[in-house]
């Protein structure tokens, strides 16, 4: 606690907003002024962090500019009341024992003092009720200067005034539950606001620049301050202030973070940085030096320093700033801002994870493609001498049979060529290169045909209900005429001879419906959970038994997402399956 011989005229307090608890604070001190006669009557509560907040005053103006929202500390007041008169509820303190400084501590009259008549009221006097809770906490303070007669308050008068402290102590108590429940509510909502801006941003950057002035407004803090830390544990890029970025830390305070922030974090703590008052036992004087000229240098009268991680790691600090004018720290805001930094280093640490794996399936995706198309030519080579070879007359049988597997092979290579070829060029975070009217109903006729042949080779009836007038979706037409080969092709290839595959497309609202349906081997539905993956092949014996590369489910789910779509799959065993695929009307 600051000691009175420090301690200069008190600042303006940030809190205690209450209105609801001031006018009953207010009607107390009125009545205190008219009906016991006294021109100023003052009550103040105890905050948290020890201070006496003067909410209400009533008297002359300079009376009321003086101390309305002044600060105070409260352990000087005690200290005087050591050595006071006690008259039950109400301690009085003659000038001649006062060591307080009123000039200092609150606000003295100009009227004259009489020094001969000990019942004669002397400007230098103290009058108060101190207020303590049913616990015996004290919780504020009923002051009273100036009575009206001049006279020090009779055995009567003090009576009076007793029923006004008792007035005064429910009060109070009122108030200090009310604004802890104000502020447990405030702060929870600051914390609310971080954890729902951290799950709906791409980047902890974009987190503080939406939601960095709420949260200091929430701990009616006058900024945010948050320094991220790299890998090496060293500040990392800019200051951010409100959640803008702003200039780099000065030298010396980068390094009292970096050698700082991480025994932070590992021991919970947080710190509260301000001129006179104790710096942490960690920094030497030099450095706390370095710390107050700083914040100094920017105005800032206090700063609660929090350590921000996850798991065992430090990634940043936060710093919560106030000016000449702010508070002091509560133990409840420390705990709310130390919850605070939690949230948004697991935020962090999730948009880190997303971004690692974000860039190991760019990387998978461009070496995937990069494999493909330096496959591509000598696949296209193997399978143009295949053909030479096989159209040569002298070649034998034997010699016939090996090239013939050698056109298999390559056929079946080709075809994982292309499917990885197309499923790189339908990835899910690429837009649609130039999106377009298309015709799905035409589209899946002209495809149905081309897989006719196929589909009577194996003995499958495949029809195709073609709709009465055009319907058309908007999108790529290459990349819907793969999703509709692969289901058809997929359809033709898991019905049994004897089986049957029916397409449909039809308008439904503002929506286009393709329904593909087949009678064929069914999918179960542990693996309908994953018939879309990539290179998912189902254990089904009758499902092995056919030859694919595990990937057409996966670029058809791709391109559904790339043209704003859906898709549904119904389907049991041995009964047959349907896939549906809905896309916007265009």
């Amino acid at each position: 606690m600051t000691d009175d011989a420090d301690f200069e005229r008190p600042v303006r307090g940030s809190r205690w907003s209450d209105s609801q608890s001031r006018a009953a604070l207010q009607a107390i001190a009125e009545g205190v002024a008219e009906i016991a006669g006294f021109d100023v009557v003052g009550i103040a509560a105890v905050r948290d962090d020890g201070y006496l907040h003067q909410l209400v005053v009533v008297g002359p103006e300079d009376a009321r500019a003086a101390l309305l929202d002044s600060l105070a500390p409260a352990q000087p007041l005690l200290d005087q009341l050591e050595v006071a008169d006690d008259w039950g509820p109400l301690k009085f303190v003659p000038h001649d024992r006062m060591v307080l400084d009123i000039d200092k501590w609150g606000w003295r009259s100009d009227a004259p003092g009489d020094d001969v008549d000990p019942e004669a009221w002397h400007p230098d006097n103290l009058l108060v009720a101190p207020l303590y809770d049913d616990a015996g906490t004290f919780i504020g303070v009923l002051g009273m200067e100036l009575p009206r007669d001049g006279r020090v308050p009779s055995p009567e008068k003090r009576t009076l005034l007793a029923a006004y402290a008792r007035q005064a102590t429910n009060a109070i108590r009122v108030t200090l539950e009310r604004e802890r429940l104000a502020d447990q509510v405030r702060l929870a909502s600051a914390a609310a606001e971080i954890v729902r801006m951290a799950a709906g941003s791409e980047s902890a950057d974009e987190v503080l620049i939406n939601c960095g002035h709420e949260v200091a407004k929430g701990f009616r803090a006058d900024s945010l301050w948050v320094q991220f830390l790299g890998p090496d544990k060293r500040c990392d890029g800019p200051l951010y202030v409100d959640g803008g970025a702003t200039v780099r830390l000065p030298f010396g305070v980068r390094a009292l973070v970096t050698a700082h922030a991480q025994r932070a974090w590992e021991r919970q703590c947080v710190a509260v940085l301000a001129p006179e008052r104790p710096m942490p036992g960690a920094l030497a004087a030099d450095q706390a030096e370095t710390v107050l000229e700083f914040l100094a240098s920017v105005e800032v009268e206090s700063l609660l320093f929090v350590p921000i991680g996850s798991g065992a790691d430090c990634v940043g600090v936060m710093g919560l700033t106030r000016g000449p004018l702010g508070a002091e720290w509560s133990e409840y805001e420390a705990a709310a801002a130390l919850d605070i930094a939690r949230d948004l280093g697991r935020s962090m640490r999730e948009h880190q994870l997303v971004r690692e794996l974000r860039e190991v399936a760019e990387y998978r995706e461009r070496m995937v493609a990069t494999v493909a198309h330096d496959l591509k030519n000598p696949v296209s080579a193997v399978l143009g001498y295949a053909e030479i070879l096989a159209g040569d007359p002298d070649l034998s049988d034997k010699a016939r049979t090996a090239v013939a597997a050698i056109e298999r092979g390559g056929e079946r290579l080709a075809r994982v060529v292309d499917d990885l070829l197309a499923l790189h060029s339908a990835t899910d975070s690429d837009p649609l290169l130039d999106p377009g009217p298309v015709d799905l109903g035409r589209l899946a006729g002209e495809l149905v045909e081309l897989n006719e042949p196929a589909a009577t080779a194996r003995g499958v009836t495949l029809r195709m209900d073609q709709p009465g007038e055009p319907v058309v979706a908007r999108g790529d037409a290459g990349e819907l005429d793969h999703l509709v080969t692969n289901l058809v092709s997929n359809a033709v290839k898991y019905t049994e001879t004897g089986g049957s595959v029916a397409v449909r497309v039809a308008a439904v609202g503002d929506e286009v419906v393709l329904t593909v349906t087949d009678d064929g081997i069914g999918i179960s539905a542990e693996d309908q959970a994953k018939v879309f993956d990539e290179f998912f092949r189902s254990a089904d014996p009758l499902a092995t038994a056919q030859p694919g590369t595990g990937l057409g489910l996966a670029i058809v789910l791709r391109v559904v997402h790339r043209h704003d779509g859906r898709i549904e799959v119904e389907s049991e065993p041995g009964r047959g399956s349907t896939f549906r695929v809905f896309l916007p009307l265009a």
